[in-house]
């Protein structure tokens, strides 16, 4: 059970952490069009992006694919710039309501690009991992507490954007359209600034 413990808090620690600017800046890209209203949507976008990285993830850290490392980290950011560009895209010169078809709320296509973009994030969480784990090679037990520490961090990150921009647009009463693009948009500097930074 210490095991189980120290890994699901270095999951955890390792979305809730300063040093985890990537992945933060995606969260902040992946959620920014959602209200606090739409939490079940959030809750199933960001699950959909934990499947995707738990299993590259997986078959990264026990060996079964391997990590081009430089590649990864150039396609991290890429993943964000993508979100934050369909963002704004949706956002168009006015934001207007749709009407929302009716379909599960598992099977979206928000949710499927989150699932392979996840693949993309889950090769680079590898590199940590298998940092930490060293030599051994059937890590179950830190793979499964590993990925629910992410999980429940990914979680903490969407639910204070969500209350930021609860405050916002109902508090504060900022336009719903403007807080969409000012947050991609901040996203979209933060990930090409990583982007640049890789490749000085």
């Amino acid at each position: 059970m210490s095991v189980f413990i120290a890994y699901l808090q270095l999951g955890f620690l390792h979305i809730c952490s300063w040093q985890a600017t990537d992945h933060l800046t995606f969260l902040l890209a992946l959620c920014a069009p959602y209200v606090l209203a739409d939490w079940q949507r959030v809750v199933a976008l960001v699950t959909s992006f934990t499947v995707g990285h738990s299993i590259t993830l997986a078959l990264a850290t026990l060996s079964v694919v391997g990590v081009n490392t430089t590649l990864v980290e150039t396609l991290i950011p890429v993943t964000i710039m993508v979100t934050a560009l369909v963002n704004m895209y949706k956002a168009g010169p006015a934001l207007v309501r749709r009407p929302r078809r009716e379909v599960p709320i598992w099977w979206t296509a928000p949710n499927a690009l989150a699932a392979a973009f996840g693949l993309i994030h889950g090769l680079g969480f590898s590199s940590y991992l298998r940092t930490l784990l060293g030599q051994q090679s059937r890590p179950v037990t830190e793979l499964l507490s590993f990925n629910l520490g992410v999980e429940l961090g990914q979680l903490l990150v969407v639910s204070m954007v969500l209350l930021v921009g609860f405050v916002v647009l109902r508090i504060v009463g900022v336009v719903r359209r403007d807080w969409i693009l000012t947050t991609s948009g901040a996203a979209l500097g933060v990930a090409t600034l990583l982007l640049l930074q890789l490749h000085r």
